[in-house]
């Protein structure tokens, strides 16, 4: 005889069958919040390891491309610095630019500079982080 309570107890089955079947549509619910969240889980671990493995290579196509693209534009400009931060896949970049054209202007308007410059490139980006700033001498 099965102790109370073990798999394929009569008893224990009578009690839990009547609680699945007043709760299937919320339990299939929860199934479903259960696969997302482990998918998530999967994807965000994923993206961590990608941006880990990211950090030791070299650059990509896409950093060079939008690097080429900053310093035609900004002749003037001392420190260029593209990262793509997506991991890899060119979605997000993070842009550092150090240029004399920047005097005198306001931040907003030095992002809008970037921004126009690059106008082509971010159409394919999902986002844009832009720092800028004025060389000390």
């Amino acid at each position: 005889m099965a102790a109370a309570g073990a798999p394929g107890d009569v008893i224990s089955t009578r009690r839990i069958l009547p609680f699945l079947w007043l709760y299937s549509t919320d339990i299939d619910f929860l199934m479903r919040i259960m696969w997302a969240a482990g998918h998530l889980v999967s994807r965000t671990r994923t993206c961590v390891l990608c941006n880990l493995r990211r950090s030791f290579a070299s650059k990509t196509e896409g950093e060079d491309r939008i690097t080429q693209v900053l310093k035609t534009r900004f002749p003037l400009a001392t420190n260029v610095k593209v990262v793509d931060i997506s991991g890899g896949c060119g979605a997000m970049y993070e842009i550092h630019i150090e240029s004399e054209e920047f005097k005198e202007r306001r931040t907003v308007q030095q992002h809008q500079m970037v921004n126009q410059a690059l106008q082509e490139e971010i159409k394919s980006m999902h986002g844009l982080r832009i720092f800028t700033s004025v060389p000390k001498h």
